[in-house]
């Protein structure tokens, strides 16, 4: 999560009232189906505790960078948006078995990855960053890691990073969390000496929990970009998002969500 280019916006209110109406039934191609057929609802899977990506609020209601976003391009698409939550690692699973259309949780763009899945175009650049304790002195970067025990979102690209870095003979352990608040928190309560988890989310963690329990350090680990990922053989719809994202760009639309959810703290921990 190095340098982030954020590419959607916020302020979007009558596409975000368009993109809130759900239904139900399995969509594939078809954005607006001929002969008055109604519109297929496009399922989202997503893991709502990933802020400021995807969360819910007070209400127990979807929000974050990339509901707004896909509620944005369902309007523009036509097509009505539901959501469904799940496991981080049960993501992919369900794409494939036609559960969900695609989707939008923070997903890396990875090689590995597409082997299994259509990915749109990038729409964030990130990075996996490494967060130590506030009162850390010692760690100051990858070399610092030597016999440590690290935290990670299981399923995340900081986990397959992690991975590396244990059968390398540097970490000494990974504890694995379903979520990166709760890898947090075992940093703060010692059990663990670093989080290793993409930058964008620890930074959303450290400005909603305040103080010093928890920073960053300024290296990340590995580059990295966020994409939708969609079902192989879905090309038409990957086609349809990509054009509907270029059109929110040009609109100024992702520099609204990017003023709406990285500048203001959007959840607690």
């Amino acid at each position: 999560m190095n340098m982030m280019k954020w590419m959607v916006g916020g302020a979007m209110s009558m596409a975000l009232a368009l993109g809130a109406l759900t239904g139900c039934g399995k969509s594939d191609d078809a954005a607006n189906a001929p002969g008055g057929q109604p519109v297929k609802t496009l399922v989202v899977g997503t893991e709502a505790t990933f802020p400021p990506f995807e969360m819910r609020n007070d209400k127990n209601e979807y929000e974050g960078y990339d509901i707004d976003m896909v509620k944005a391009i369902g309007a523009k698409i036509g097509r009505p948006v539901e959501f469904k939550d799940m496991n981080f690692d049960a993501l992919i699973p369900a794409l494939q078995a036609g559960q969900i259309d695609l989707i939008a949780s923070g997903l890396s763009i990875t090689d590995e990855r597409k082997n299994a899945v259509l990915f749109s175009d990038p729409y964030m650049n990130a990075g996996i960053a490494l967060a130590v304790r506030g009162d850390e002195t010692a760690i100051k970067g990858v070399d610092d890691l030597k016999g440590k025990v690290a935290a990670v979102q299981q399923g995340a690209t900081g986990a397959e990073a992690a991975t590396k870095l244990k059968e390398s003979g540097v970490l000494r352990d990974i504890k694995y969390y379903p979520t990166v608040p709760l890898a947090m928190m075992e940093l703060v309560k010692g059990g663990a000496d670093v989080v290793i988890s993409d930058r964008p989310t620890s930074e959303a963690y450290i400005a909603a929990a305040g103080g010093d329990r928890v920073k960053m350090l300024s290296t990340d680990l590995q580059a990295d970009s966020y994409g939708l990922a969609f079902r192989k053989g879905n090309e038409n719809l990957v086609k349809q998002v990509n054009q509907a994202m270029v059109d929110l760009k040009a609109a100024g639309e992702f520099d609204k969500l990017r003023d709406k959810y990285f500048k203001t703290p959007t959840t607690k921990p």
